[in-house]
């Protein structure tokens, strides 16, 4: 086993929980059960890891295989690191054809000749979800498998989403995905958070929550302190219209956990005094980003609220 490859497997030790690693290397499926069970999980990671590649040693295991590990610690824990929605346009007549086996090789075939130095992994994972592990290298290098990019897409949907990924690299990964899926363009979705299952939810409408649009009579806020009748009735009042309009655009119960949206709008200088400004020449456009822990919850918050200082940041 080579220097890099140590090193790979030292860090990616150190990083699954020690609860997790028992589950995480039974599920890798490499060690025999006497392998196994010789080792001790009580015992410090540096002790665990120092095992673990006299193990790889003596199965003449390298990079390729301990990949897979890392590759199933990330799938059973999709939401860690920094998520981008992207969305397919303009589909192919033969989008629907597209199975696993013909985006691996396509994707494959289209990435490598795109860029030389690259590993490409690919599996499918227990909810339909395809996984891409992408450990890129330079001109000059081979792949830096301490820095992958993580592509996720549901076959027959629009939708991927991306971690790690440099501005340099996306251009080549948004053309392999391209041509690998049979659409003709892929766009920013503007949405971006620490939970995949998150995005996913909120982008393939699997979320449960039911959206209201409009509540039988005003709700009123609990546990309400009663003093003078009239200022009461007149704050109930205005309490009870915001919460309305909060429920009525996002519901009552979870919200899925996004940390940014960004809203892009494109307009037309319109003011009959100022004829120079409304007859330019092409359009006006502005980018307004939204940034909270739990962007969703903090806009409810501040729908209910009536204060929109101090839970959502806009940039």
């Amino acid at each position: 086993m080579d220097d890099p490859t140590k090193r790979f497997l030292q860090r990616l030790i150190r990083r699954i929980p020690t609860q997790q690693l028992k589950t995480m290397l039974e599920k890798w499926g490499r060690l025999t059960e006497a392998q196994q069970q010789s080792l001790d999980l009580t015992q410090p990671k540096r002790t665990l890891t120092e095992k673990l590649l006299d193990l790889c040693e003596e199965n003449s295991w390298g990079m390729k295989h301990i990949t897979e590990l890392e590759m199933i610690y990330v799938t059973e824990n999709p939401n860690q690191g920094m998520w981008h929605a992207l969305q397919l346009f303009d589909p192919r007549d033969d989008v629907h054809s597209v199975e696993l086996t013909q985006l691996k090789e396509q994707f494959k075939s289209q990435l490598s000749e795109l860029f030389r130095h690259v590993s490409i992994k690919i599996k499918k994972h227990t909810d339909e979800a395809v996984w891409i592990r992408i450990a890129w290298g330079d001109t000059f290098s081979r792949p830096n498998h301490l820095k992958p990019t993580y592509v996720v897409h549901y076959l027959q949907t629009p939708y991927v989403f991306v971690t790690s990924l440099t501005s340099k690299q996306k251009p080549l990964l948004s053309q392999a995905l391209v041509l690998a899926t049979r659409y003709h363009a892929i766009k920013d979705a503007n949405l971006s958070g620490r939970k995949l299952t998150a995005l996913r939810d909120l982008l393939m409408r699997q979320y449960q929550q039911a959206f209201p649009t409009k509540y039988p009579s005003p709700l009123a806020e609990k546990n309400q302190i009663v003093s003078n009748p009239h200022i009461e009735k007149e704050q109930a009042e205005h309490a009870a219209n915001r919460l309305q309009v909060a429920c009525e655009a996002f519901g009552n119960g979870m919200l899925p956990e996004l940390q940014t949206a960004v809203y892009k709008l494109e307009t037309k200088f319109k003011d009959h005094t100022n004829k120079s400004m409304t007859e330019r020449e092409g359009s006006f456009s502005g980018v307004v980003k939204f940034a909270s822990s739990n962007l969703l919850e903090s806009l409810r918050e501040c729908a209910s609220s009536g204060n929109k200082n101090n839970y959502v940041e806009v940039m």
